[in-house]
C-alpha cells in the first residue's frame, strides 16, 4: 500500500459528498433505545455509516468528532469547560480517543436519570470502549452494533463490492477505496489505539488471514510465515475482531456424543475487502478465484451476522465439525428449541448430494432440526424447493426472507 495511494477520509462531509443517505434497519432498534436510555452506545468498524445514522436520527443534534486535534487538546486541558459548552442532545464521534469522557457522561447522567436520548456515542474499537462503559455507563446506555449495509438495506451488496457504503456509492473507485481504508486503518486503529507497532507485518498477517478466509483458526499456521510468535497473533486477531473486520464463528457444543473440535472458524464480515487483501482486482477474477467458495460461505455468514444484529439483537452463529469430519458450515439456534442447520454451496444448481452432512447430524437432531442448503442466486429465481426429505434449497435472499419471517 504505496502512500500514493492514500486520500483521508473526512468524518464530517462524507468521501463523496454526492452519496444520498440509505436507511439502515438499525434505524428502528436505534429509536427504540433513545426512548428508553438517556446514551446509546454505535460502535462498528470505521466508515460503515454510523456517523450518518445519527445525524439522519438526529438532524439537530450537537455534534462532537474526537479524532479533531483541537477538540482532543481541549477535551484533555479543560474537560469541564468542554462539557460544559455542549448542547443536549449531543453526538460524541469516536470516543475511543478520549475513552476518559465517560466517567464525565456519567456524572451527567446521573444529575438527570429520568432524561433519555441525550447522549449518543460511536466508537470504532469495541473492546476498549466495552471495557469503558462497562463501569462508567452500566445500566445507562444501550448498546449498538452496525456493519456494512446488508443486502436487504441495497441491492448493490454483493460478493465482490461488499457493503460499505461509499464503495456502493462509488464502484469504479472500488481498488483506490480499500487502498486508503486499510491504510487509514492501519494509522489510527492500529498504531494509535492498539499500540502495534510494527505496521508492516501486520499488513502481511491481514493479508494471510485473508487466505484463511472461511477456515478452522490455526495461530500456528498463521506465526511461522510471518516470524511472530503465537501470543502475538493471539493479540492481532483480537484488534481485526475487535475493531469490527473480522468474526472468529465458535462451534456449536451439545451433547451429540460426538468429539468435537474447539476452535473458532474464522470470516472477514465484508467481501469486499477480503477480495482486495486477497489481491483480486476484478468480478472475472474473482470468478475463477479458488477462493470463490469460502467468500460465498463468508458472504452468507456476513447476512446472518447482520440481520441479527441489525434487529437490535445478539449474534448467534456457530459451526460444527466433529473430529471424524462431520462438518455443517453453520448452525442458528432458532424458536422453541429449533436447531437450523444450513450448508452453504457456491453453486446455482444444488444437488442432494450436498445435503448428506446435515442429514447425518440431522438423524441426531431428529425433531428439532430445520435444514437449508443456501446457494448462489439464478438469473430466474427459485424460492424455496424440498432437495430431499427434511432439507429445503434456497438462494440467499430467501433464505434471510425466510430467517426474518420466523425471528
Amino acid at each position: 500500500m504505496s502512500a500514493h495511494y492514500v486520500f483521508e477520509f473526512p468524518k464530517a462531509a462524507c468521501l463523496f459528498p454526492q452519496m444520498r443517505f440509505l436507511p439502515r434497519t438499525l434505524e428502528a432498534a436505534l429509536l427504540k433505545a433513545r426512548r428508553h436510555f438517556p446514551a446509546v452506545v454505535l460502535t462498528g468498524p470505521r466508515r460503515v455509516g454510523k456517523t450518518s445514522l445519527l445525524r439522519h436520527v438526529l438532524p439537530s443534534a450537537d455534534y462532537r468528532l474526537l479524532e479533531d486535534p483541537d477538540i482532543l487538546a481541549r477535551v484533555r486541558t479543560d474537560p469541564r469547560g468542554f462539557f460544559d459548552e455542549l448542547k443536549l442532545p449531543v453526538i460524541l464521534d469516536e470516543i475511543q480517543n478520549a475513552p476518559e469522557l465517560l466517567a464525565y457522561v456519567r456524572t451527567r447522567i446521573d444529575a438527570t436519570p429520568r432524561k433519555t436520548g441525550q447522549w449518543f456515542i460511536t466508537g470504532s474499537q469495541e473492546s476498549a470502549l466495552m471495557q469503558g462503559i462497562s463501569e462508567p455507563l452500566a445500566g445507562r446506555a444501550a448498546i449498538l452494533h452496525l456493519l456494512p449495509l446488508s443486502m436487504r438495506e441495497s441491492p448493490k451488496v454483493d460478493l465482490w463490492l461488499g457493503g460499505f457504503p461509499e464503495v456502493i456509492a462509488r464502484p469504479g473507485a472500488r481498488d483506490l477505496w480499500f487502498s486508503s481504508y486499510l491504510q487509514t486503518y492501519l494509522e489510527r486503529d492500529v498504531r494509535a489505539v492498539t499500540q502495534v507497532k510494527d505496521l508492516a507485518t501486520f499488513c502481511r498477517f491481514m493479508g494471510l488471514v485473508a487466505s484463511r478466509h472461511g477456515q478452522i483458526l490455526n495461530k500456528t499456521d498463521l506465526a511461522g510465515p510471518l516470524g511472530v510468535s503465537v501470543p502475538t497473533v493471539s493479540h492481532w486477531m483480537g484488534v481485526l475482531e475487535t475493531t469490527g473486520l473480522l468474526a472468529l464463528i465458535p462451534p456449536y457444543f451439545e451433547n451429540f456424543g460426538k468429539r468435537l473440535l474447539k476452535s473458532p472458524r474464522l470470516y472477514w464480515l465484508d467481501s469486499g475487502l477480503a477480495s482486495h487483501l486477497l489481491g483480486l482486482r476484478s468480478r472475472s477474477e474473482l470468478e475463477r478465484s479458488p477462493f470463490y467458495g469460502a467468500l460465498w460461505e463468508g458472504f452468507v455468514a456476513a447476512e446472518i451476522i447482520k440481520l441479527q444484529i441489525n434487529a437490535g439483537g445478539k449474534r448467534e452463529l456457530y459451526y460444527f465439525r466433529d473430529e471424524q469430519g462431520l462438518e455443517v458450515d453453520f448452525v442458528l439456534p432458532g424458536p422453541r428449541g429449533i436447531l437450523r442447520l444450513v450448508e452453504v454451496k457456491a453453486t446455482r444448481t444444488p444437488a442432494p448430494s450436498m445435503a448428506r452432512p446435515m442429514q447425518s447430524l440431522g438423524r441426531t437432531l431428529r425433531e428439532r432440526a430445520e435444514m437449508w442448503l443456501v446457494h448462489r442466486p439464478s438469473r430466474t429465481p427459485a424460492g424455496t424447493a424440498a432437495l430431499v426429505p427434511g432439507v429445503k434449497a434456497a438462494d440467499l435472499a430467501t433464505f434471510l426472507q425466510e430467517l426474518q419471517g420466523s425471528a
